[in-house]
């Protein structure tokens, strides 16, 4: 007995999560498959039939999502058939696989995949995949040949390739991008140079041992104890400035804890090399002087980062289900900055969306079905009115207050600040409203002293002389008054801290001395403040009165000294305001909850006392905000230039002990705009890039050259041959008139009067017409439909009654007899009869008409055959009508008419005929049937006058008989048949609209900053498109014009200067690049032509996107037979893995390679590998290659391998589809006029024939036989060429040598041969030309006419009227 268990059932439970419960069933089943009681297997191993599981609720799919995983790697199925095609065009079909789990979004932790089923399902695991063929490296075509490696003596000269697609699934690698050949140049004259001198790489930046930075140390103060004696001690001022100075140090050591910089030393080695790459003793290279082998160097330090902090609370702090997501944030900070390296550090900050976890809206507070609602739906919209709004008015600004504090109450080392004011004029109100919407109304500007109270001059008194005298210098009182910062008049003893006016200076004027007039008051501030470029100026004067006596008075001052000037508003230009943004919502404060009934604001009820906040910020005029972004880099002094250490140099020849090439360093710390100390981050954010804390430094010995820095250009001073600039700028557009033609309608004449009604009986149609006047042109309103003759036609449906006009006919004349018996005047004749048709009217017929108005079918006959009884002849009358025919027609019925006799015959024994005549009915021929017959719908009709609207359409009812023809509407109704149809229905005809357009937009700023192919533009909408025959739109919709033309600066590298090594022929060096500025018209072709750097002066030194400029880089110079790799070649182009020209998805690719170049051939064995290497790329291309092949010449041509956009490459191609590129027929082909095809077959030219041996092979080509046909001229007889004999053989050859040769007509290729046709041809026209001489050998000849003696007659027409002629 065992136990059986069933499937997990579905999770239940009253509550979502780990709450619920699933159960399963659990049965004990028999070995043979049948069930039984629980008791007969054993209880203790029974399952457990119930669990708990996870409910999944609605409001779960926020908090778990299945992760996808990567796809791996495409794997090859097993293919079916064990056959494979002989190239790959395609690929190999596989699969790939991916792992796929539930996991619970914000802890990242797994779950059970039922929980993500329940929302999504699961996603497929698998997926078929393509395995692309392999693709061999592809290469371009070789370069030309270089120059020989040597001016003389034996040299070698290449040629290199680069790698224009990389292999990859497994396709072969490339082949040599290098092919070398030896060339030969003239005799050397001196001996050739057999060693160099070979630099190697920097080493690593290494840290000093401790125990030779004692040393050195040690030796470095005997030095200096050496150099001190003698001395004096130090005075004191000298020991506090060090005091002072180490103090500094120290503090800038502690600001600078993030740069731990440490300067070290490098090494490097210097050998020298003989030409076969071997090392050899320096003494071979004959130098004086040796390259350095150190110097000192920055140990390069990573960036440290600190630990991630906790996550931030989540920004939802809320169930939401219309955006359930909020943000968390995390930071780290930087424990030491990046030095010495390119590598920066990476972001301190890092946010992700999260779910709220608070008690907001509950999960189960969810939209539902609205029909579990009751009662009435409320309204989600009203009407609501929009007010007028009226703009915010300000008054004019207020002059310049005097300096006062923020606050007078508190004035202990506060700065000091100058107001101006203005105030609202006209509130606002409407739309947005409110006062928030006008400008700011305070500004300020910081200054020095201030106060809150001073001192004002009202006006100056009168000059009074000192000591008492009438006239002479004097004083002037000033009356003051006491005023605050808002320039009111205040108690005096306010201002008993304020400086109080100082008397001013005068002269009164002596009876013989000159009499100036008062000063007048200062001139307004010639600035409203000051700059580095602008400086408020004041003026006033004064005049002269009256002037001095010549015999002793105070003579009147000059001309410079009637007016004075001085300084104004010299605050800066930069002004504060405060900027505040809109108040927020206003949230209740549950403090004061309980006052929430009574509480009154503003005289107006509230439910509530809350609180609103909004945005205020400082903000600098025409700058923007000041806040966190005043912040700058301070730079400290550099510090002691530092030496490689005398260990490590001091074995190196020449070598000076405490003096060479080093490097030194200096501190940065941050500061804010007021001088500040603030937070190293601040500055990273806000003060932009970190300056630099190392350069190299030179510590001059005693037998170096000693420069200063270099100063900047001084301006052009010179009198002659200075250089100094112009400029000059395209003022603006070369303006040139050019004209838009306005649209043109399309012109039509009036409508035309109607026409006749088509029919004469029933329904036809009447038709007016307008003709084209004008045709449009330049968009104008378009033609309706016309015809070929430019017309355009209504047509509507007209009904003329059929009785309108009929046929009258006149009595029958007599009959006149045709041939009359003289006898009795009796016999057959004819009589006719007048028909006209006329007018039909009530009274009857009343006028002729054209006879076209009257049915031709139905016009009576105008002549007939008659008979004239002869005196004793029977006489009858005329025949009556015929009766109808019973409908529905049929030809067993008839019809019949009949004639009453007159005159019996004299002649008893002769009767009168038969009176009564019948036929048989016939349809549409004596019968017919009659049915109603509706039109078709006119035009849509409207009133008079109208062009546009509601209209009426219009049809008729016809009766038509059984052939077609319309008849009396009587016949249809005598025959009762219904006529159930609308005769009239409404219509519209659509009103034309002319499309309207808006007006032109303003003009765009330019698409470019600078150059020449910048553009400006401005667009129109269409604000009402056209309807019916309305205007149409026009197809211009946009306008653009050249923007004012600015020359593009721009800073440019120049070309890397040949690689340059240091007092050595080869090794690492350096080389150098110049930065530029270049000016250019913006387009691509441009040359960019070189000008000076001041026209880039305010243009940031940036090249291609990279703020660090890099003009000097390490270089290898390859020693004189040195094998050596060539600089990178540049990126290929993107290219895709493709298929038939559709992309695979593998992505873009792009290579570069080096190829190897070779100085000497006996050192192949140490040349390096050639390199390659690739990137991915986005905007890559399929590309396609084909075989390219040249014409034949003679049996050969050329074929190489074509990438679609033309570059010929190596590789690429299907090998089994190359074209053959030799054609040679094996045996060749060696008989006279003989050639071979590109079947690789033997063949004779034009001309002349094969001739084949037994086995199939060209014996000779023989001229094809001719066949000359004898001419009167040529009676020479008839030319037979028989070529029945080899011609090559003489007549006397014996027979039997065993070969035997024939005319072959076939080809090899089973064809006829061309000659065959040709003789054919003949063959023809002979055959042709002998029938034709038979033929007229044979004919009878005609008899000649007999010439006759009588000339002929002139054939004279006369004309006598008759229409037969």
């Amino acid at each position: 007995m065992d136990l059986m268990v069933g499937p997990w059932g579905r999770c239940m439970g009253d509550e979502c999560g780990l709450g619920g419960i699933q159960t399963r069933a659990v049965w004990c089943a028999h070995a043979e498959g049948w069930t039984t009681l629980h008791t007969n297997c054993k209880q203790a191993e029974r399952p457990n039939n119930q669990q708990n599981c996870f409910k999944v609720c609605d409001w779960h799919k926020e908090l778990y999502d299945w992760r996808l995983g990567p796809w791996n790697q495409c794997q090859p199925v097993i293919s079916r058939s064990l056959e494979k095609p002989l190239e790959c065009t395609k690929g190999e079909e596989g699969i790939q696989v991916r792992e796929i789990t539930c996991v619970q979004k914000d802890k990242d932790i797994p779950a059970e995949d039922i929980i993500c089923e329940y929302f999504e399902p699961k996603p497929l695991l698998e997926q078929a995949c393509l395995i692309p063929c392999q693709q061999d490296c592809i290469v371009s075509e070789f370069s030309a040949w270089s120059e020989c490696s040597k001016t003389c003596g034996s040299g070698l000269q290449h040629r290199t390739r680069h790698v224009v697609a990389p292999p990859r699934f497994g396709g072969s690698g490339c082949p040599n991008l290098t092919e070398f050949q030896v060339c030969q140049s003239g005799p050397c004259e001196a001996e050739e140079l057999m060693y160099s001198l070979h630099v190697g790489p920097w080493s690593t930046c290494s840290v000093p041992h401790s125990r030779q930075v004692r040393q050195a140390r040690r030796r470095g103060k005997n030095k200096e104890r050496d150099k001190e004696r003698g001395k004096g001690v130090k005075d004191p001022e000298a020991r506090e400035l060090i005091k002072k100075k180490r103090n500094r140090n120290r503090q800038n050591r502690q600001e600078n804890k993030y740069w731990d910089i440490q300067i070290g030393y490098q090494t490097r080695e210097v050998t020298c090399t003989n030409k076969t790459g071997k090392a050899a003793d320096l003494s071979f290279c004959q130098q004086e002087k040796l390259p350095m082998t150190f110097q000192s160097c920055v140990i390069t330090k990573e960036c440290q980062v600190s630990e991630w902090s906790e996550w931030s609370p989540c920004s939802k702090t809320c169930h939401d289900t219309a955006s359930p997501t909020g943000t968390r944030v995390r930071t780290r900070t930087i424990r030491q900055f990046p030095i010495g390296g390119e590598k920066e550090c990476p972001e301190l900050e890092e946010k992700e969306p999260c779910l709220s976890q608070g008690d907001g809206v509950a999960p189960s507070s969810k939209p539902v079905d609205l029909k579990l609602c009751t009662g009435p739906l409320p309204n989600t919209t009203q009407l609501c009115h929009i007010p007028c709004p009226i703009e915010c008015e300000v008054s004019p600004w207020s002059a310049w207050g005097p300096c006062t504090y923020e606050n007078c109450n508190d004035q202990q080392g506060k700065k000091g600040f100058k107001l101006r004011k203005r105030r609202i004029t006209n509130e606002p109100t409407g739309g947005s409203g409110g006062t928030g919407n006008c400008p700011h109304l305070l500004e300020a500007i910081p200054c020095e002293e201030p106060s809150c109270y001073d001192w004002k001059a009202v006006r100056l008194g009168d000059c009074e002389p000192d000591n008492g005298k009438e006239c002479g210098p004097g004083t002037q009182v000033q009356e003051v008054v006491c005023i605050n910062s808002d320039g009111e008049e205040v108690d005096r003893q306010l201002c008993r801290d304020a400086i109080f006016p100082i008397p001013v200076a005068c002269d009164a004027p002596c009876p013989k001395d000159c009499v100036l007039s008062t000063w007048s008051t200062w001139s307004s501030c010639s600035h409203t403040c000051s700059g580095k470029t602008t400086e408020g100026k004041q003026i006033r004067a004064r005049s002269i009165l009256a002037y001095a006596d010549e015999e002793g008075g105070v003579r009147c001052p000059n001309s410079s000294a009637l007016q004075e000037v001085r300084s104004c508003n010299e605050h800066p230009c930069t002004v504060y305001h405060w900027q505040t943004g809109p108040w927020g919502q206003c949230i209740e404060d549950t403090s004061v909850s309980s006052f929430n009934t009574t509480t009154t604001w503003n005289g107006e009820a509230s439910c509530s006392i809350g609180m609103q906040t909004r945005k205020v910020i400082c903000v600098r005029v025409n700058v923007g905000q000041v806040g966190p972004k005043n912040y700058r880099w301070k730079t400290h002094k550099w510090r002691r230039c530092q030496l490689v250490p005398w260990s490590v140099q001091q074995d190196s020849p020449g070598a000076q002990e405490g003096c060479g090439p080093g490097r030194q360093a200096r501190a940065i710390t941050c500061r804010k705009q007021d001088g500040g100390q603030a937070g190293i981050h601040e500055c990273l954010q806000y003060a932009g890039p970190v300056p630099a804390l190392t350069q190299a430094c030179q510590i001059p010995c005693q037998d170096d050259c000693q420069l200063t820095s270099w100063s900047k250009f001084s301006s052009c001073n010179g009198d002659c041959g200075a250089v100094r600039t112009r400029k000059r700028t395209i003022v603006g557009y070369i303006e040139e008139a050019c004209i838009i033609p306005c649209p043109s309608d399309c012109k039509l004449s009036e409508w035309s009067n109607w026409s006749r009604c088509s029919k004469s009986c029933g329904s036809g149609v009447k038709v007016r017409s307008k003709w084209l006047r004008e045709k449009p042109y330049n968009g104008g309103r378009p033609c309706p439909k016309l015809d070929h003759v430019n017309q355009v036609y209504e047509v509507v449906p007209c009904h003329s009654d059929c009785n309108q006009y009929i046929w009258v006919t006149e009595p029958w004349s007599v009959c006149k007899v045709t041939f009359v018996n003289m006898r009795d005047n009796c016999g057959e004749g004819v009589q006719t009869r007048k028909v006209r048709c006329m007018q039909n009217t009530a009274d009857g017929p009343s006028e002729h008409v054209e006879d076209y108005l009257c049915d031709p079918e139905e016009m009576p006959l105008g002549s007939r055959e008659c008979k004239l009884p002869c005196p004793e002849d029977c006489v009858i009358s005329e025949w009556g009508p015929w009766t109808r025919c019973a409908l529905p027609c049929n030809q067993s019925s008839f019809r019949q008419r009949s004639a009453d006799p007159i005159r019996q015959p004299a002649d008893e024994g002769r009767s009168c005929p038969d009176a009564v005549e019948k036929e048989p009915c016939n349809l549409n021929k004596n019968c017919y049937h009659y049915d109603y017959n509706v039109t078709d719908w006119s035009t849509c009709q409207l009133s008079e006058k109208a062009v546009c609207g509601n209209g009426i359409k219009t049809r008729m009812l016809d009766c038509v008989r059984s052939d077609g023809k319309s008849v009396d509407l009587k016949y249809c109704e005598e025959l009762g048949l219904e006529k159930n149809w609308q005769m009239n229905t409404s219509c519209v005809v659509e009103c034309p609209v002319n499309c309207q357009l808006s007006d032109w937009s303003l003009w765009s700023e330019c698409s470019q900053t600078c150059g020449l192919t910048g553009k400006m533009i401005r667009r129109r909408t269409v604000t009402q498109p056209f309807q019916g025959d309305g205007r149409p739109c026009p197809s211009l919709m946009d306008q653009s014009k050249p923007c004012p033309v600015k020359p593009c600066y721009r800073w440019q590298y120049g070309q890397w200067s040949p690689c340059q090594v240091q007092e050595a022929q080869c090794g690492e060096g350096t080389r150098t690049r110049n930065i530029s500025c270049v000016v250019s018209d913006g387009s691509a072709d441009d040359f960019r032509k070189v000008v000076d750097e001041e026209f880039c002066a305010d243009i940031e030194p940036i090249i291609d996107g990279n703020r660090n400029m890099v003009v000097e880089e390490t270089c290898t110079q390859p020693c004189p037979g040195d094998c050596y790799l060539k600089d990178w070649s540049s990126w290929s182009l993107c290219q895709l893995t493709c298929v038939n020209g559709e992309d695979l998805g593998f992505g873009g690719i792009q290579v570069r390679s080096r190829a190897v170049i070779i100085q000497e051939l006996e050192n192949q064995h140490l040349c390096p590998e050639q390199m390659l290497e690739t990137k991915s790329c986005d905007d890559g291309q399929c590309y396609e290659y084909k075989w390219m092949a040249s014409a034949w010449k003679g049996s050969s041509r050329t074929v190489w391998c074509q990438r679609s956009d033309g570059v010929n490459v190596t590789g690429g191609c299907l090998v089994l589809s190359q074209p053959d590129t030799d054609r040679s027929c094996n045996p060749p082909c060696s008989q006279p006029h003989s050639y071979c095809s590109e079947t690789k077959t033997c063949h004779c030219e034009e001309g002349y024939t094969e001739v084949m041996s037994s086995n199939s092979t060209l014996e000779q080509c023989t001229l094809i036989p001719v066949v000359v046909i004898p001419t009167v001229e040529d009676r020479r007889g008839d030319v037979k060429t028989s070529r029945a004999v080899h011609p090559t053989q003489p007549s006397s050859n014996p027979a039997g040598r065993g070969r035997t040769w024939f005319l072959q007509p076939f080809g090899p290729d089973g064809r006829l041969k061309t000659w065959v046709y040709g003789v054919a041809a003949g063959a023809f026209v002979l055959l042709i030309f002998i029938v034709s001489m038979i033929y007229l050998a044979c004919k009878k000849p005609k008899k000649p006419q007999r010439r006759q003696n009588n000339r002929l007659k002139p054939l004279t027409l006369a004309y006598d009227g008759d229409a037969d002629m």
